[in-house]
This record gives structure tokens, sequence and C-alpha cells, in this order.
């Protein structure tokens, strides 16, 4: 594995800059996710990573070696894409081989079964290697898709929202197996997704891109509990921040336009009195759906809590974040 360095990468389409001097390090043996919506810059990110696209200012570097001149074969990469990407006349076997089998690798047969066998216990699909790829459920081509990508022991392997078009039950198993992987692998990932879920539960370090900007980089936690921008906050956290104004329950620092609470930082029996609109039960805790001064607010409660809609219930701030009008943490 290696670590891996942007240093002002930009790249535009035509008028479009996908990508707006990102600078960056992923370091080596970490699990980095690019979170952000549709358009952000993540997949082309990724892209100019692997050589698929030729970046039009800046340096990129794997293990110290610059490799902007060089072909995505030379870059030693491994791409994991969304769609699955198996040659459906091979067997499982045969699919995992290919990559080792390419002209550039030359890699003899015995090291190709050895590689091929202990990839497929890490993946728990062992006794699936002689099926058809067209035999095999959705969870365990996506398998396989990430076990051709596994084989070939890359410098970094790189994924583009390789679960998203799972169910959510496969998703979540293979969100736990894949970071399992990682961590007995000791791999470098670049992982690009939109699920905050993925981006909490899986990484390391957390990228938050805007319209090509990379606008904050940390481990989980830090860009949970200390976001930059109200932009940043919105990126993680389920149910997400609740954005209100500023002045709606006093105390706010001067230059605050609005107060952001996540559901857990409000605390119930005190305050200000909001009704209660709905209430989702869900095991474990419950989520309260409330409007205070014709303000929406979503809340947790307990989950015996016996409010029902149309009740009212008293709410205060606690761990409030403030921004200014034009979105930056103040406080």
């Amino acid at each position: 594995m290696a670590e891996v360095v942007l240093q002002n990468v930009s790249k535009s389409f035509g008028a479009d800059i996908a990508v707006n001097d990102v600078s960056m390090t992923i370091p080596d043996g970490s699990f980095v996710v690019l979170l952000g919506p549709t358009g952000a810059g993540k997949t082309t990110t990724l892209r100019l990573i692997s050589g698929l696209e030729r970046l039009d200012r800046g340096e990129i570097t794997i293990g110290g070696r610059s490799v902007v001149g060089e072909t995505p074969a030379q870059r030693d990469v491994a791409m994991v894409f969304q769609q699955y990407s198996l040659y459906p006349h091979m067997t499982v076997r045969d699919n995992l081989a290919f990559p080792l089998r390419s002209p550039i690798l030359k890699t003899p047969e015995d090291q190709i079964a050895r590689k091929v066998a202990e990839v497929a216990e890490v993946l728990h699909i062992p006794h699936k290697l002689d099926n058809k790829a067209t035999e095999l459920s959705g969870g365990e081509m996506q398998r396989v898709s990430i076990g051709r990508a596994l084989v070939r022991s890359p410098s970094i392997y790189l994924m583009d929202e390789p679960l998203s078009s799972l169910d959510a039950k496969l998703r979540a198993d293979l969100r736990i197996e894949l970071k399992r992987i990682q961590s007995d692998l000791g791999a470098t990932m670049l992982y690009v997704t939109h699920d905050q879920i993925e981006a909490m539960t899986m990484a390391t370090h957390v990228g938050v891109l805007d319209n090509g900007k990379l606008v904050q980089f940390g481990t989980p936690r830090e860009i949970y509990e200390q976001p930059v921008s109200r932009y940043v906050a919105s990126r993680l956290g389920l149910p997400r921040i609740n954005i209100l104004p500023a002045d709606l329950f006093g105390g706010a620092p001067a230059g605050a336009s609005h107060i952001g609470l996540r559901p857990e930082h409000i605390a119930q029996g005190e305050g200000k009195p909001g009704q209660v609109m709905r209430v989702e039960h869900l095991g474990d805790h419950t989520r309260l759906h409330l409007v205070l001064e014709g303000h929406d607010i979503v809340t947790l409660a307990d989950p015996h809590s016996t409010l029902a809609p149309g009740d009212s219930v008293a709410i205060t701030p606690r761990a409030a974040l403030y921004f200014d009008a034009a979105g930056a943490r103040i406080a």
C-alpha cells in the first residue's frame, strides 16, 4: 500500500469546473471516504487518481512518485465501480483470476490459484468459485467485483459507490465486511459515496466536497462534531441537523444567523414549548417531529416515550452550533 497525495489538483470539462484546487493526503493504510452530493466532484477526483482522466493543473503522487504522466496501468491502482462489471460467461474463479492473467502482470498460474483461493476466503465465497457469474446473487456479484480488485494488491483501491445498487440489508452486511477486509489487509482505500452512514461507519478520514472544492478533511467524529460550515454539518447525521434562526432560543453570539442543533443535542422538559406533530417509534429510540414557532424540529426521545401528536413538550438547546449568514461556522 502507499500514501497518495493530491496538490492543487484541478479539472474542468468545458466551462464546468469538476475539481477545483483540491489538496489532500490519503495516509498509507487509511480508509478515506469522499462525501458530497451528485456533482460535487467525487468521482472525477477518483478518476484523476486512477489516470482515467487527465488533470488540468496540479500534482498527484502515489508512494512519493509522481504519476501525472503515467497510464492507469502504470499507476498500480485498482478500481471497483457501482456496476459489477463481471464476465457473465466466466466462473467466479476465472473472474477473480482475470486481472492476474493480464500481459502486464504475467502472474504464474500457481500464484494465481493461491491468490484467488485467499481472496475467496476473505470474501466468504470459496464455495462459489465454480459458479458462473450469472448464478450469483447481487451481494455475491459485488463481492466478486471487489475481489477482482483485491487479488492485485495495488498501491490503492479506488471504489466508486460500490454498494449503492444493493438493497439495504446487503448494503449493511457488505459495509461491515468491506471495513473488515480493509483492516485485515492494511489496505489504502479511497471510497466515494453520498451515503453518510457509509462515511461514519467505515472511514478513518472523511473529505467533504462542495462544487469541486474540498471544504473539510478529518475524522468522521471531527466532521460531525466540529463542522466548518452549515453545508458540512448537513452532510453527516441522521436525522439531519436542525438549522433554525439563531435567535429562536436566545443567547446567540454576535454575527450568528443560524443555530444548528443535532437531534440528540436538544433537551426536553424545560425551555420553549413545541407541539408534537409526529412520533416515530424505532425500537431503540423514538424520533419526535415538532413545530416550534413555525419551525420544524426533529429530536430524540426515550424509546418508551408516551408522547403523541398534539402534545406539547418544552425543549432547549445543548451543544449548539452557530453559523453566519454565509454559512460559515462561528461558534
